[in-house]
């Protein structure tokens, strides 16, 4: 890990990347992997133990709150920069970014329904539910708080809804997996499915100084 760290230094350091490169690399790899929005910040836990019995379901699920989260970074930054601060209510910054939030959503429940109904009726609920994510509104405030440029904003958003995906994904199957083997009785459901998320979120503790 640490040597990931050093090539990055020494390429810096040598002229050969940019400024905003290393920038961009870093916030990749911290969002997906070191500041995990769920397993390092607990962001998002209720679709991450209610849709992670499946890893297609997992994967659908993974991808619209991807194209979610990226979306709004875009409508929100904006939103914050030329209309809140400039008009001095940013007291409104919560309500208005989650109406952005509902509205991509409407719009990604729309495009499900009509392209992958078996994927929409798997979601069910918690497609709706991305609305009140507090993952994707913790984002996005996240991302103001920061104060990134739009690009930056972009990449962290992105980065973000990828490590909620990788978590998910990484998730359900070990869930399917745990399903074929034989777990005390006392321990079958949700305890198992804890523990197994605990042990997730230990693992990716050994990301802890990447970047």
């Amino acid at each position: 890990m640490g040597e990931i760290s050093q090539e990055i230094l020494q390429a810096f350091n040598s002229g050969s990347v940019t400024v905003p490169t290393v920038t961009l690399f870093a916030i990749i790899i911290g969002s997906i992997f070191v500041n995990n929005v769920v397993l390092s910040q607990f962001l998002g836990i209720c679709p991450f133990l209610g849709v992670s019995s499946k890893v297609e379901t997992s994967m659908g699920m993974g991808a619209a709150v991807t194209f979610v989260m990226a979306l709004s970074s875009i409508v929100v930054w904006c939103i914050q920069t030329y209309i809140l601060e400039p008009f001095g209510i940013e007291y409104m910054q919560t309500i208005v970014f989650i109406l952005v939030i509902a509205a991509l959503v409407q719009m990604v429940e729309i495009v499900l329904k009509k392209v992958s109904p078996s994927l929409y009726q798997a979601l069910g609920i918690f497609l709706p539910l991305i609305t009140t994510n507090c993952a994707v509104l913790g984002v996005a405030i996240n991302m103001m708080q920061k104060q990134l440029t739009l690009l930056q904003g972009v990449v962290y958003s992105t980065s973000m809804a990828l490590g909620f995906a990788l978590a998910l994904v990484l998730f359900a199957g070990i869930r399917e997996r745990l399903e074929m083997e034989d777990v005390p009785s006392a321990l079958r459901g949700t305890p198992i499915a804890l523990i197994s998320a605990g042990l997730l979120a230990m693992a990716f503790m050994g990301f802890a100084g990447l970047v």
